[in-house]
């Protein structure tokens, strides 16, 4: 298999660049400098640019590109900069995609922040999206992708929840916090977290890319926990205290708009790939997070 990606840098994006070499695929990354070798392509999505002859012939092209949610404050620049690295790079892939074939498939990131602050209601692929900025903004990302899908290509959506693994995401910045004695809920901690292993993250973006499955695909583990329990999980397995809670106005204050995202979550599960016949390896949060902190 051929595949053309972007975001190859990522988390995400190297872990699947290493699943998919070591399988003997070839992984041609999209990068915005000179190309150091064969294996790289250089395009400017930011202008629309990208050579139809970089995606001619590709089994597969995935994007992975976006700019971190959690980064930085949301200001309306940082919110612009949020949108446009999502936006550019999916629209100008399948713009170009359009013009070339209607044999490749085209998969592209989203995220369960598609479906709002679901509270305690359960959330899977049938359901709309909901309110505020990050909902909108997947709302734009995926509808980024028309132009392939009116050019007849499969295309899947990958509605993302929090991968963990040790030194990025989510865990990168929670466990030295936890470590440190300093680890707590957030807010009231009542909100729940769709977390998923980085391991099953790169299995289910394999198994979509080799299944005939379409449209959003949440990729997410099977039983997403309360905040209050993902923490006091973590810090168990680290040997720490969780007493240290983060009052929802103190998250306020330090993050501004992003807080309603912090103190939200998304009871998400992944009812397509469950379907389809995708077996997660962790199944449960205590074999994710021991995974995750052993590597």
């Amino acid at each position: 298999m051929r595949v053309v990606l972007a975001g190859a840098s990522g988390l995400i994006g190297r872990a699947l660049t290493q699943s998919l070499r070591s399988d003997g695929h070839a992984v041609l990354a999209l990068v915005r400098r000179a190309p150091s070798g064969p294996d790289e392509a250089r395009w400017r999505p930011e202008a629309g640019q990208l050579d139809a002859e970089t995606l001619t012939g590709a089994d597969a092209v995935v994007c992975l590109s976006g700019a971190g949610v959690g980064d930085h404050r949301w200001t309306d620049s940082y919110k612009d900069t949020l949108l446009r690295s999502r936006i550019d790079t999916v629209g100008t892939l399948a713009r170009t995609l359009a013009k070339v074939d209607g044999r490749t498939t085209f998969v592209s990131a989203s995220a369960v922040g598609y479906y709002g602050d679901t509270g305690d209601r359960e959330v899977d692929e049938r359901s709309g999206p909901g309110r505020g900025f990050l909902a909108d903004l997947c709302v734009r990302w995926e509808a980024a992708t028309q132009p392939a899908e009116l050019a007849g290509l499969r295309v899947a959506h990958l509605r993302s929840g929090l991968v963990l693994e040790r030194s990025g995401g989510l865990l990168g910045r929670l466990r030295p916090i936890v470590l440190a004695g300093a680890g707590g809920r957030l807010g009231t901690g009542r909100q729940f977290m769709p977390w998923i292993s980085l391991a099953d993250e790169v299995r289910a973006i394999r198994f979509v890319l080799e299944s005939e499955l379409t449209g959003p695909v949440n990729l997410t583990g099977p039983h997403p926990v309360r905040n209050a329990e993902f923490v006091t999980v973590l810090a168990g397995l680290l040997h720490r205290p969780a007493l240290v809670p983060a009052p929802a106005f103190a998250l306020r204050v330090t993050l501004g708009e992003f807080a309603s995202e912090v103190l939200g979550g998304q009871r998400a599960v992944p009812s397509k790939l469950t379907a389809a016949g995708f077996r997660h390896e962790h199944a449960d949060l205590v074999t994710a997070l021991t995974w995750a902190l052993a590597r």
